[in-house]
């Protein structure tokens, strides 16, 4: 028996010696690990939660390619709206409701780009009030301004008629009344200069 042995033949060599790490090694590694995916996890939340929702994107439809269902009804100001009376230009058709975040995030977009287009006159919006109390909506547009009709009283045919899921949903209408596009999730002035531009 060697000087190394002991007599039940364990080894009694240091506990540095040999390929086993010691102990105090494993455990620094193992608590390395746990934080660095920890501060991964940690990152990849906070990106995340603060990050915009993503807007100007072009969906699936049965509508596209075909003709614009009809739109008609009474606006917010107690007028009325024909999507009819827009023939010969673009116009976009957007579902919104004062409880959907981002529909409230898009609004300076949709007034930016009506105004925009007003100048030129080759494109229009129109608002349909969506699954929403008429008092809301109506607080909501004298608080962040109306330039376009908003329609209020449809009894939620437009949206069945169009397929409306979820807000905010958008469609361009061709100036020939024909649907080009969908669009989810918001939108932005610059985006939809590009999805215009695109089918223009």
């Amino acid at each position: 028996m060697s000087a190394w042995d002991s007599p039940d033949g364990v080894s009694e060599a240091g506990e540095g010696d040999g390929d086993t790490p010691p102990a105090s090694s494993s455990r620094a590694l193992v608590l390395t690990s746990v934080l660095v995916v920890v501060c991964v996890v940690g990152i990849l939340v906070v990106v995340l939660a603060t990050r915009a929702p993503a807007a100007n994107r072009i969906a699936d439809s049965p509508l596209v390619g075909r003709q614009a269902p009809a739109i008609a009804g009474t606006t917010l100001d107690g007028g009325s709206y024909d999507l009819a009376d827009d023939s010969g230009r673009w116009v976009l058709v957007n579902f919104f409701a004062t409880w959907c975040a981002p529909c409230r995030q898009e609004h300076d977009d949709l007034v930016r780009f009506y105004e925009d287009h007003q100048v030129l006159g080759d494109a229009s919006v129109v608002s349909i009030v969506f699954s929403d109390e008429i008092s809301d909506a109506r607080r909501f547009f004298e608080e962040n301004g109306a330039p376009f009709p908003v329609i209020v009283s449809d009894d939620g045919d437009i949206a069945l008629d169009y397929g409306v899921a979820k807000v905010p949903e958008s469609y361009l209408v061709s100036p020939s009344g024909m649907i080009v596009a969908k669009i989810l999730g918001g939108v932005t002035a610059p985006g939809l200069e590009e999805i215009l531009a695109r089918f223009s």
